[in-house]
């Protein structure tokens, strides 16, 4: 018997698509150069219906609407608008999507060239998608050719402007603390941002992360500890002098104009993850709709055996899933909740995992005391020194080792 569930937790669906036309440097995402090879469009399409159906089978669809789908890479956009249209339809026969669902779709200006931006956008946009995230990462060649990008400073500007004229909501993602990047560099960054007038921009602080070629081979001037700090105040001041509050980490948006995806997932809501790799988190309650478990799921990371286990109608797409654990919940839950700058009700924590709130209550008086969170008893949220140490902050939340 299906387990009930909450309607009162937000439900999300992420799709990934683990191909690029090239492997850029600093990326540990799970993504696969095509190195010449042709996409397999159709049959990873099928793959990611039958992924699906069997994520929709573990849920009451019917009161469970989804508020937002994320279409992530990986590239998606080298595939089709027909393609992504038999994705969404998909979506559409299994789910229902709320009034107001946030469909957003990751792009790169430099997957089939300029005239794909400005004659395609509007495909993916007539087929539903209402979001759009652009990964520009810099405006500048020398930056673009260090950081391993495949597209112009030129192409990425005629990305941004056909973007701008095609859909109602738009990020556009950059980086900084880049090799040989100074602080006038950064300003013209921000400045030529800016211009183009998106509610939503990522600023994302470039790391050297382990099974990376930069961390294996690191880029020569990388700036120093000091000059990286200079660099963040710089992006915040700048931003917020432009009407931009920095609600998370790297993310930063006009009134109204926050990722309502990625809020579910720091929110501590409900998401299932679909494609090579995807990850999934899902509640479960019991008759008086209190949650009974949490489940964490993992589905192939090659895209080949995804494909292959997709072909088999007998085997799940799952390969890996697991319990959260009962003393687990306050560090997954502030993980989450305290990438945001204005943090989240208290309430949330005993909703959304099942915990009674007097079982962290040590752990919050203990970031409370070392001054990293805030002595509010309505909301979680960090101190400015919490903020500047984020790591600290969460790691009072960690079960201790007895």
């Amino acid at each position: 018997m299906m387990a009930a569930v909450s309607p009162m937790l937000p439900l999300s669906l992420y799709v990934h698509f683990p191909w690029c036309v090239r492997k850029c440097p600093y990326c540990d995402f799970n993504s696969h150069a095509l190195n010449d090879t042709s996409l397999p469009e159709n049959e990873y399409i099928d793959a990611l219906l039958v992924d699906l159906a069997q994520s929709a089978a573990l849920i009451n669809t019917t009161r469970r609407p989804l508020h937002s789908v994320f279409i992530g890479g990986g590239t998606p956009n080298l595939f089709s608008a027909q393609a992504i249209a038999r994705l969404l339809d998909g979506v559409a026969r299994h789910f229902t999507l709320t009034a107001d669902a946030e469909i957003t779709m990751e792009a790169n200006p430099g997957a089939g060239g300029v005239p794909y931006a400005t004659q395609y956008f509007a495909e993916y946009r007539a087929i539903g998608v209402n979001r759009l995230s652009l990964g520009v990462q810099s405006l500048d060649d020398g930056l673009l050719k260090t950081l391993g990008r495949i597209h112009t400073a030129s192409e990425a500007r005629q990305a941004m402007r056909a973007a701008l004229d095609i859909f109602p909501r738009v990020n556009f993602d950059f980086m900084f603390v880049l090799p040989g990047q100074t602080l006038p560099m950064l300003d013209e960054a921000l400045r030529e941002a800016r211009a183009f007038g998106a509610a939503h921009l990522s600023f994302y602080q470039l790391t050297l992360e382990p099974h990376t070629r930069f961390h294996q081979e690191p880029p020569e001037q990388l700036p120093d500890a000091d000059a990286a700090a200079a660099m963040q105040e710089r992006v915040e001041e700048t931003l917020a002098s432009a009407g931009y509050e920095r609600y998370e980490v790297s993310a930063y948006a006009q009134p109204g104009a926050q990722c309502a995806h990625n809020l579910n997932y720091w929110q501590f809501g409900d998401y299932l993850g679909i494609g090579a790799g995807a990850h999934g988190k899902l509640s479960f309650f019991d008759g008086e709709e209190k949650i009974s478990r949490v489940l964490r799921t993992i589905k192939p990371s090659h895209p080949r055996h995804y494909m292959e286990a997709a072909r088999s109608a007998a085997e799940s797409l799952t390969a890996e899933s697991r319990t959260v654990e009962r003393e687990e919940f306050a560090f997954e839950f502030m993980l989450n909740a305290l990438r945001l700058k204005r943090g989240v009700p208290r309430t949330f924590f005993p909703e959304r995992t099942g915990v009674p709130l007097a079982e962290i209550a040590t752990m919050a008086q203990n970031a409370v005391t070392r001054g990293l969170l805030e002595p509010d008893d309505k909301v979680f949220c960090t101190t400015p020194l919490g903020w500047r140490f984020l790591n600290d902050a969460m790691m009072c939340f960690l079960a201790d080792e007895r």
